[in-house]
């Protein structure tokens, strides 16, 4: 246990001193049930020969009732074997993303390549591969204006909104297409069944793509995001294991990290059935905007813990069913009574014969 002590600190440290925020890309709160979306390295990371993985995550209901904020994304990957221990890997990932009673939408297909090189493994040594992926994709964003109202469509005789008014507005139903490029690199070691430490990073828009709801003049860019990682898995005794893991991300202005750890439990005697609970922190950088008594208007920027996460996993073979909530902590706890929103992700991993099994951690 002494070995893996100092990175359970860091792990911990490093989710209290991150900031997590309102990110413009969607981000899973099971991060670790949703790979390719994470990080392109890791594409091909699991012990079988394909995988197919779907998520869904919904929230606050208790606010805007029939129009939640919504988010699904699907992927599918497998690998082929490059001379002895190395590999391609390759896979395709879809994404929508749904926000309120705007409509407005985003929808992002990607196609993924990674290469898993072997550094060291063998029968008294762990197995360690460094993986370098790419992810190239095209994405729209979408709006249905005519559920949104403007100040122009205010009737000073009735004192309400009248939209049969004419807006105003120019504004286009959807985006053009833009193309979209992510990059990520990862290292792992697995040293026996239940131990294994993991870290990597990733870079998503490198292109900086660029869209408009207006006119091809007033094109506003999506701000490029970067994305560090690090996680492992901590044998305790024979059938009890935690799994830690933290993402730090930033994009503009935002900065948001996700810490905690899954216990992972397993009885010889169930065979391939575990079950696994735990609890993640977010935390969060927020602006925050003052007036003095000069009625001036300043800005500072506070941290905050914003929601927590209560997980569980249960893993039956070649497939893995995971549900989890998020409890709003910040000032959206009074209005929503604390209520945030749940996720669901799915895993299926195929088996892989014995020349196409590759040791990787748990995620």
């Amino acid at each position: 246990m002494k070995l893996y002590l100092p990175i359970f600190l860091l792990l911990v440290l490093t989710g209290l001193m991150t900031n997590e925020a309102k990110a413009q890309d969607p981000i899973f709160s099971q991060f670790y049930a949703s790979p390719m979306q994470t990080n392109p390295a890791m594409t091909g990371l699991f012990d079988g020969k394909f995988r197919f993985s779907a998520n869904y995550k919904q929230q606050w209901n208790s606010i805007l009732q029939s129009k939640p904020y919504r988010t699904t994304s699907a992927g599918f990957d497998m690998r082929t074997a490059v001379g002895r221990d190395d590999f391609f890997s390759y896979g395709i990932t879809g994404l929508r993303d749904e926000a309120g009673v705007s409509g407005f939408t985003r929808n992002v297909g990607s196609a993924n390549l990674a290469f898993m090189k072997q550094l060291g493994g063998g029968y008294r040594s762990a197995d360690q591969y460094l993986i370098g992926g790419v992810q190239v994709g095209a994405g729209q964003f979408r709006l249905n204006s005519d559920n949104l109202w403007f100040s122009t469509q205010f009737n000073n005789a009735t004192e309400s909104i009248d939209q049969s008014i004419p807006n105003g507005e120019l504004i286009n139903s959807s985006t053009d297409v833009y193309i979209d490029m992510n990059a990520g690199l990862m290292w792992y070691s697995v040293f026996d069944d239940n131990k294994s430490l993991y870290f990597g990073g990733a870079i998503f828009h490198a292109n900086a793509p660029k869209f408009s709801f207006i006119d091809a003049n007033g094109k506003e860019t999506l701000d490029m995001r970067w994305m560090a990682q690090l996680g492992g898995e901590l044998p305790l005794n024979d059938q009890l294991s935690v799994l830690p893991g933290v993402i730090v991300t930033s994009q503009g202005p935002s900065l948001l990290s996700i810490a905690g750890a899954n216990f992972r439990y397993t009885n010889r005697d169930w065979r391939e059935v575990a079950i696994r609970a735990g609890a993640w922190m977010h935390v969060s950088k927020n602006a925050e905007f003052n007036e003095n008594s000069a009625g001036l208007q300043s800005n500072s920027t506070t941290f905050g813990i914003p929601a927590y996460t209560i997980s569980t996993i249960l893993e039956m073979g070649r497939l893995n069913v995971g549900i989890s909530y998020d409890v709003a902590t910040n000032r959206l706890s009074t209005p929503t009574n604390n209520r945030g929103g749940f996720e669901l992700s799915l895993i299926y991993i195929h088996p892989a014969t014995r020349k196409e099994k590759v040791a990787c951690p748990k995620l």
